[in-house]
């Protein structure tokens, strides 16, 4: 395995925290996601919360229509790929093909569309 380009962990915390911003759009806002990012960055989040059931909104996405846009779909794009174990990009795979919509704690309300 070749290491991570330079810089790969910058872009991928600065991805990181901008989902807390797309999620809000959906008018869902992943307070957990957020913290975690905070506190311990993009990659030590995505590392902790890919094994903790529950904490990515992941269903709330699926309901939406938006899994492109989940920390686990994140985490599997090519250029993210080396800054992850194989065990890691396993569970944040199973955890896509996995997640059943509907199966959120809360839905998603679509936001109304802002006029210019």
């Amino acid at each position: 395995m070749r290491g991570p380009a330079p810089g790969t962990e910058a872009r991928f915390h600065k991805e990181m925290a901008g989902l807390y911003d797309r999620f809000a759009e959906l008018g869902f806002r992943p307070v957990l996601l957020r913290r975690c990012i905070t506190l311990n960055g993009g990659l030590a989040a995505a590392k902790e919360l890919v094994f903790t059931p529950g904490t990515t909104g992941l269903e709330r996405l699926l309901d939406a229509g938006k899994p492109e846009l989940s920390m686990e779909a994140l985490m599997l794009r090519p250029e993210y790929r080396d800054l992850f174990t194989e065990l890691e990009l396993k569970e944040a795979a199973r955890r896509l093909a996995n997640a059943a919509p509907g199966r959120s704690r809360g839905r998603l309300q679509p936001q109304p569309a802002e006029r210019k």
